[in-house]
């Protein structure tokens, strides 16, 4: 199987089972967004993903390799990259050096280049800035800023967690775009997100979490016209 999978996992704060016993799948080329209220263990979930977290149980696998005990380089490498929180810039560096962090693992100097040059094209206001400090930023620009800084890795599976969170409707929109756009260059995105009507609409298929578990999952279309996601999530 080409894709994620995770079977049974359970994740834990000292006595506090987190995520409990969670099965979830991102198929090759497949985007999935993971809703749910606050302290769900959404983000505690791609975390562990990603290798910031250890597994007490359970099983992850992409593309039919373990992930358990990998440290987070090794699962860049293996073509998982995560984009965090709260965005993870490095604020004293330039834009032009946070993102040549994101290919910090790449041996193609010249590619490397081009896929910048190519950013800046793509997103006019981060070529304008390149030399400046990325705290200096909005904080829509920092967004698109961390997705492109991530996707320069080259990976097949981009972790995204509530990468809309504080922006204006307008920068909301730049962001989609540029996950929209990722999507069609072939990376699959496994998205947390709060705003559920855009990561619906955004996503072929769902997932919805409550304390610590996944108790609905289904097409993204579908789970739109569910009464009882309208309600939860939806405001209607």
């Amino acid at each position: 199987m080409t894709g994620l999978a995770l079977h049974n996992l359970r994740i834990r704060y000292g006595h506090l089972e987190a995520v409990q016993g969670v099965d979830l799948h991102v198929d090759d080329g497949e985007r999935v967004c993971l809703i749910g209220a606050n302290g769900a263990g959404k983000t505690t979930l791609l975390k562990a993903i990603a290798g910031l977290l250890p597994v007490h149980a359970g099983q992850i696998h992409f593309n039919g390799h373990s992930l358990l005990r990998r440290a987070p380089h090794d699962i860049l490498r293996h073509g998982i990259a995560l984009v965090p929180e709260g965005r993870g810039m490095f604020n004293q560096l330039s834009v032009a050096e946070n993102l040549s962090l994101g290919a910090y693992t790449r041996t193609d100097p010249l590619a490397v280049r081009q896929e910048i040059n190519h950013i800046y094209d793509t997103w006019p206001r981060l070529g304008e800035r390149r030399h400046q400090p990325a705290g200096q930023l909005s904080g829509g620009e920092q967004q698109l800023l961390s997705i492109q800084r991530a996707l320069l890795s080259r990976p097949r599976l981009l972790l995204l967690d509530e990468p809309t969170m504080g922006l204006a409707p307008l920068m909301t929109e730049a962001v989609f775009a540029s996950l929209d756009m990722a999507h069609r260059n072939g990376v699959s995105i496994l998205l947390v997100e709060q705003n559920a009507r855009l990561a619906l609409a955004h996503s072929d298929r769902a997932a919805i979490m409550e304390t610590g578990r996944i108790f609905i999952t289904g097409a993204s279309r579908a789970l739109i016209d569910d009464p009882t996601v309208q309600a939860a999530y939806l405001g209607l």
